[in-house]
């Protein structure tokens, strides 16, 4: 029997008569044994690779087959706008077998939501924040809503594992099994990744059912693709070239800031490029506004961050632009794997450098692409506060825990199976006393300090593990645009600010503080709008391969001829740059530099231990500057020092790359320091370097 004749004889029928298929794509074949079967799996496929498909219909083949009654499948997401534009899709799947699919998540009506709760779909389209949500919610009956759960697909699974929100996933999957009653069937949807299996196992972690990885298409050889790398310098050179080039075609254009995607749409609107523009600070409608009129569009841009590296559907595409470069290879093969689609068609994407810095940046990523390397997935360690964040919430969800009840609610632990007893009951009693929680008589709840910290807008702090930043609402008239950090409306005191958004500028009229709206009108001026975010320090894989770049002759894909010129004035400059080595260069204004290419993290860690009262010591991507009075000739031997010795804990966790810990006052300080180290370990790092021999050179220039 083929796994096409296993499915459910309607999910076929539909399949071949309703949809059209003439035969399923490979992951498609290879997911159906295993998801009839129960098991849990990670589904691996590049951009518009049928992993929804893959996923859902052997799930919608179960739920007739075993006759699911109520809310069978929960399908997450880690954006809105995935959901936004999977549901019509969902909806149609599941109608055509008679069965009911809906969306849940904030921009939905609270009428919708109360028919939903009195009406359950057979499927739920949402996000973690939002299921959270339902779960503290003291107007859904949670066990009635869940009772009949039996599968949960989460879709994007690489963007929740590498950071808390994949804990607060996992807990949540905790409580919904204990709900149902019932061991969940897991499936993870992702891009390619580096550790692949290690991801399935973080997942599936103490399940009992087997699980899998399902990844049966080889990925595409770097051979097959049409990659240049081009130095223009500045934004508006970028929008010049892509004025001038690929006319007629339809091209994505990727920048990995909100601001720069708002000032590039600027300034290809002012030369005439019909131009739309999608980030997650822009309303919903403005966002399906611009997604809509690209998809149907033929010569257009459209200027997006990474919201459109997810698997958010605006139809075929001639070319990806990538403005600098994205933080990591898995990056680039998400928006590189949105072209290619059509027959006789290549995956392409051009690089247009605006700095030296992200010209180096970008020549070493597609040095590692080439190499076939794709960074691993890593989750941070010990999600103490994770912990301490689940606590609240089931003290909202059951009207106060006692210490007896949570460990059944928290399953096994997710992250934290190895942390004792004593010290999670050391985490609740820190804020009690803090005044965080509350105990009567055994009985836990939220306590005064905690309502104030957590409880403003219905408890919504509470619900997602991520600082939210201060936003300003900005509407014209009654159509809303999006919204902007606070600050922007501090930038200019000579006069009313003026701002971008949606690719245009606006002027603000009135700013009414308290509901934070601000309302604008048109303008020809220049605007700038600001959104505040932690830039992320490069990797150390990544900087490694810029000394590969620099040490080679050839390039490592196609440049420009201002690429190539640009190219061989760097290898100039870092002449002394070899794979494999750090180098101690004395610069003749008296600076001294130890270039390691290991990143800031890594850096700043090895600084905090070359530091001394004679010497001002600065890290940076790419190497320390020491300022003042340093002993050179004993530089070389305190840093082989510091290599060997572990330095977790030395890492100096200041504002430039590290992120508070959003519920990070609940931990107790030693407690907090302590996962804090955790997840900024360098001592792997720290390994490859003690490796590496230290060159000394002069410069004189």
């Amino acid at each position: 029997m083929s796994a096409f004749d296993q499915l459910h004889p309607a999910v076929a029928h539909h399949i071949v008569n309703s949809l059209g298929w003439r035969s399923l794509r490979p992951l498609q074949e290879a997911a159906i044994a295993p998801i009839l079967a129960g098991e849990h799996a990670i589904l691996l496929a590049p951009t518009a690779g049928g992993k929804t498909e893959a996923a859902v219909l052997p799930v919608l083949s179960r739920a007739l087959a075993e006759d699911w009654r109520g809310l069978g499948v929960l399908y997450l997401c880690p954006i809105k706008a995935l959901l936004n534009n999977l549901e019509p899709r969902l909806t149609h799947y599941a109608a055509l077998l008679g069965r009911r699919a809906a969306l849940w998540h904030g921009d939905v009506g609270a009428a919708a939501k109360g028919r939903l709760r009195a009406a359950p779909p057979d499927l739920l389209l949402t996000t973690p924040e939002s299921l959270e949500g339902m779960l503290v919610s003291p107007r859904v009956d949670q066990r009635r809503l869940f009772a009949d759960l039996h599968t949960v697909i989460i879709d994007e699974l690489h963007a929740f594992a590498g950071d808390d929100r994949g804990w607060h996933l996992l807990y949540l999957l905790e409580r919904l099994t204990r709900l149902a009653g019932r061991e969940l069937q897991r499936l993870g949807l992702s891009a390619t990744v580096g550790n692949p299996r290690a991801l399935c196992d973080w997942l599936a972690g103490g399940c009992a059912r087997p699980a899998s990885v399902l990844d049966p298409t080889p990925p595409a050889p770097a051979a097959d693709s049409d990659v240049e790398l081009d130095w223009v310098g500045s934004l508006e050179n970028a929008a010049l070239v892509i004025s001038r080039l690929h006319r007629g075609e339809k091209r994505l254009v990727f920048c990995d800031s909100r601001a720069r995607v708002e000032q590039l749409a600027l300034a290809l609107r002012a030369r005439q490029v019909q131009t739309f523009v999608s980030h997650s600070s822009l309303s919903l409608d403005e966002r399906r506004a611009a997604e809509h009129a690209f998809a149907q569009g033929s010569d257009c841009v459209i200027v997006a961050t990474s919201t459109l590296e997810l698997g958010i559907d605006v139809g075929d595409l001639d070319r990806v632009i990538q403005i600098d470069a994205p933080g990591s290879v898995a990056a680039f093969l998400q928006r590189i794997g949105r072209t290619g689609r059509r027959p006789g068609s290549r995956r392409n994407c051009l690089f247009l450098a605006t700095r030296e810095d992200a010209f180096l940046h970008a020549a070493a990523l597609l040095q590692l692409w080439r190499e076939g390397y794709v960074e691993p997935v890593t989750p941070p360690p010990l999600p103490l506060h994770i912990f301490a964040q689940q606590i609240m919430a089931l003290a909202l969800q059951q009207g106060g825990i006692t210490g007896a009840d949570w460990p059944g609610w928290l399953g096994r632990l997710p992250g934290l199976s190895g942390v004792g007893r004593d010290t999670l009951d050391a985490v609740i009693a820190h804020m009690i006393g803090t005044g965080i929680l509350h105990g009567d008589q055994g009985v836990i709840g939220l306590g005064a300090a905690g309502e104030r910290q957590f409880g403003r807008k219905h408890f919504l702090e509470l619900l997602s593990v991520f600082a939210s930043a201060p936003l300003v609402r900005v509407l014209h008239g009654r159509r809303e645009l999006g919204e902007v950090h606070q600050s922007t409306f501090m930038i200019k005191d000579d006069g009313p600010a003026v701002l971008t958004l949606a690719g245009r500028a606006w002027r603000a009229k009135h700013i009414d503080w308290p509901r934070r709206v601000a309302y604008v009108e048109p303008t020809d001026e220049r605007g700038r709008s600001r959104w505040l975010g932690t830039g992320q320090p490069l990797g150390f894989a990544l900087c490694q391969a810029m000394t590969r770049v620099l040490a080679r002759e050839d390039a490592p894909v196609r440049c420009s001829r201002r690429a190539l010129a640009l190219l061989q004035t760097l290898r100039e400059r870092y002449a002394w740059a070899t794979p494999e080595q750090s180098t101690l260069v004395q610069h003749g204004d008296g600076a001294v530099r130890l270039w390691t290419f290991a990143g800031k993290l890594v850096n700043a860690a090895l600084a905090q231990a070359l530091r001394s009262e004679a010497a001002t010591v600065r890290p940076d991507n790419l190497a320390i500057a020491f300022a003042g009075g340093v002993d050179v000739d004993s530089l070389g031997e305190r840093i082989r020092r510091a290599l060997a010795e572990p330095l977790a804990a030395l890492v100096p966790l200041d504002a430039d790359f590290v992120a508070e810990l959003k519920f990070g006052t609940c931990l107790p300080p030693g407690l907090r320091e302590q996962t804090m180290a955790a997840r900024y370990d360098v001592n792997e790092a720290f390994a490859v370097l003690s490796r590496h021999p230290v060159a000394r050179i002069q410069e004189t220039a």
